[in-house]
């Protein structure tokens, strides 16, 4: 910590001040990386093509982001440790409340069942999020990925009225 705030110019105390503890710094970091995690998905999935293949886009690439070591270690490993269950963070509601937003339009469009929006969305969030979370922990993650991946696609592939 003293050589963090060393290379920034601030006191220990001058950091605290802003976030309280170590738990509250690891707190902003973890909702800082999360919340890029998922625009740089929502990113990749607006270039999908259409809603039902941004869907899959979006999960798949939030799963493999548990490839990169600084999500792995700060947002997989020391964020649900210190901070517990990561369905709760600030920036995973923001991350559900996207996907409900594409459910529902999806729900409309005829193209999913006509499910409760918020649990399908849960579920799927849920999923993706559990998948990164298997591969961070994972002792070779990149055997993993492929796996995950499929099973989510597959998972998602479970919502829809009928198979496209």
């Amino acid at each position: 910590m003293d050589e963090l705030t060393a290379d920034v110019g601030l006191t220990r105390g001058a950091l605290y001040h802003n976030f309280g503890d170590k738990r509250g710094l690891l707190a902003a970091v973890v909702d800082q990386i999360d919340t890029e995690m998922a625009a740089r998905a929502k990113e990749i999935g607006a270039r999908a093509g259409n809603d039902w293949q941004g869907l899959l886009a979006e999960g798949a690439a939030y799963i493999e982001m548990a490839l990169d070591p600084e999500v792995q270690r700060i947002v997989l490993l020391d964020g649900p440790a210190v901070l517990g269950d990561p369905s709760k963070w600030r920036s995973q509601n923001s991350c559900l409340q996207v996907t409900k937003s594409t459910v529902e339009r999806l729900i409309a469009q005829g193209i999913l069942k006509p499910l409760d929006a918020e649990a399908a969305a849960r579920l799927l969030s849920g999923a993706a999020l559990n998948a990164a979370l298997w591969i961070a922990a994972s002792e070779n993650p990149q055997s993993v990925l492929p796996k995950a991946v499929e099973a989510f696609r597959s998972l998602a592939a479970g919502l829809l009225l009928e198979h496209l």
